[in-house]
């Protein structure tokens, strides 16, 4: 059975940072393509960051390109996402996915397993 397990999430101030992490069990992580989504309060799922399975390749959403970084760790089945510079309009919960498809998608479609979320704040 594969497991999804968001973490690091929480209170932060503007300009502040955060690093988020996924823990991915119970399936051939190395092959798969991974991505954070987030999902504001009122707001549909939106594409933030993807990478490749190799780790070589990366796409971010417009609103957070140059701020955040997505990366993986293909020997401890981890990704992660690195958040910079943030702002108010990046409260949301963020979701962990992988796919089995080639490439990076920027739809839910795209994505087969889902992790639970974990929220983050940011205070101005």
């Amino acid at each position: 059975q594969v497991q999804l397990v968001e973490s690091g999430g929480g209170l932060v101030q503007v300009g502040g940072s955060l690093r988020l992490s996924c823990a991915v069990s119970g399936g051939t992580f190395s092959t798969w393509p991974m991505a954070w989504f987030r999902q504001a309060p009122g707001k549909e799922r939106e594409f933030v960051a993807g990478v490749t399975q190799s780790g070589r390749n990366t796409r971010y959403g417009g609103s957070v390109q140059g701020r955040f970084t997505i990366s993986r760790d293909n020997a401890e089945d981890m990704v992660y996402l690195q958040m910079d510079s943030l702002k108010p309009e990046d409260t949301a919960t963020y979701f962990c996915a992988a796919g089995r498809r080639i490439g990076v998608g920027t739809s839910l479609r795209d994505y087969d397993y889902w992790g639970q979320g974990t929220q983050v704040t940011v205070s101005s």
